[in-house]
């Protein structure tokens, strides 16, 4: 790397190192002059820790053990400053000693060459320490079991996933692998919008509620709905927002389709799209028609948090179940026993069985049965989420969802005709 030719490589690196080491301390200048107390350097003293990294891995031509003494020298002084801080101020913050040592890092990098990683750490540090008040902000609104959610599924995706083995197993050619990278990709859609609703919470209407609601379960956003409309008089409102969170359900299942299946995505993306379009262009729509005597409506829905882990091994269970069962109906039954079973299982949860048929398509079912059998599952859904909102919403309000759900069902079975 050399972008000065009258320079010899070694002065385009100490170049290339002040600038990085020039960055920090001036983000560090900046907030050193807006603080009360002690703070530690500025656009002095990180360039000069730069320069003594990158002249202790020229002079030890690279050897790591001078470089790490060298390093154990800087964090010595810093360590001292940090010391002087407590005593003249009491402040406890660590921050600037700590981007002091990356800044002493960030000149043996250079030395070596690794100018991405260099100029990865120093941008990475100026906004880890710019952004100072928005991510202590964001540590304040994250609760302890957001945390623990979190780790959930890295134990989720990141440990149980990589050492399942990626083969077929038995007559039915279940794989460990996909199998609960299916349960990993259907809880990553859920949780995404879980979290999404966490960080709005309060903030949007019920239309927001709807949408981030659908994405997460169309069928527990409308029985959440639908209990809320007893409590606050907007039939319009609540109807329009049910719509809505079951046009959401088919944008989900068309990713996950896009996700495992691309022959599946390619055969029903159109329909799910229009059906998906039309759905939340009607909701919104109604929803903005306003309702008589009507009163400031709460967005709030209490969801269940998806990522616990006997939640993730029963959709394991249910979704091998489905898989099997597709299998058995199409080898006994024929079409007919796997349309029965998908308007069956739309009565529950519609994931396990159309992921199911993700995995069945082509080996165990063909392409035309597998993207039939979904659309009914998806009608059959809607048909029960209908029936739902009508028992458990106020009067119109269930009517009004009713109507459109069944009307949405039926919209949903048009692509069989061809």
């Amino acid at each position: 790397m050399n972008y000065f030719g009258w320079l010899p490589p070694q002065g385009t690196q100490i170049v290339f190192v002040l600038f990085l080491s020039f960055i920090i301390g001036l983000e560090r200048e900046e907030r050193k002059a807006k603080d009360d107390h002690y703070a530690f350097g500025g656009v002095r003293a990180y360039p000069l820790i730069g320069l003594i990294g990158y002249s202790m891995a020229v002079l030890s031509a690279g050897e790591l053990l001078p470089q790490a003494l060298g390093f154990a020298v800087v964090a010595g002084f810093l360590l001292m400053s940090y010391w002087h801080k407590l005593a003249s101020s009491g402040y406890s913050g660590v921050t600037s000693e700590m981007s002091g040592l990356a800044t002493y890092l960030v000149g043996a990098l250079v030395y070596r060459e690794m100018f991405w990683i260099a100029t990865t750490i120093t941008v990475s540090s100026v906004l880890l320490l710019e952004l100072k008040a928005a991510l202590e902000d964001l540590a304040k609104r994250i609760e302890t079991t957001d945390i623990l959610t979190f780790a959930k599924f890295l134990l989720l995706s990141a440990v149980i996933l990589p050492v399942l083995p990626n083969s077929q197993i038995s007559q039915f050619q279940i794989n460990p692998f996909k199998t609960w990278l299916v349960v990993v990709a259907v809880s990553a859609v859920s949780y995404g919008s879980y979290v999404l609703q966490r960080l709005t919470k309060a903030q949007g209407g019920v239309i927001l509620a709807a949408l981030l609601g659908g994405a997460y379960s169309s069928t527990v956003t409308t029985v959440v709905l639908a209990k809320k409309s007893k409590i606050e008089d907007r039939p319009r409102l609540f109807a329009g927002g049910t719509l809505i969170a079951s046009g959401m359900m088919y944008l989900r299942l068309a990713i996950l389709l896009a996700l495992f299946n691309r022959d599946l995505m390619y055969r029903l993306a159109l329909p799910f799209i229009v059906l998906a379009g039309l759905a939340i262009a009607v909701g919104w729509l109604w929803s903005q028609r306003g309702d008589d005597n009507a009163g400031p409506a709460s967005g709030e829905t209490e969801l269940k948090n998806p990522l616990e882990i006997s939640a993730a091994l029963f959709f394991a269970l249910l979704f091998l179940a489905m898989l099997i069962a597709t299998h058995l109906a199409v080898e006994y039954l024929g079409k007919s026993g796997v349309y029965t079973l998908a308007a069956v299982m739309g009565v529950t949860d519609v994931d396990p069985f159309i992921m199911g048929m993700t995995q069945a398509t082509p080996a165990l079912t063909p392409l035309q049965l597998a993207s039939s059998a979904i659309l009914i599952a998806a009608s059959s859904n809607n048909v029960v989420k209908g029936i739902y909102a009508y028992a458990l919403s106020s009067r119109q309000t269930g009517r009004q969802s009713l109507y459109f759900l069944l009307g949405l069902a039926a919209l949903g079975l048009i692509p069989l005709l061809w």
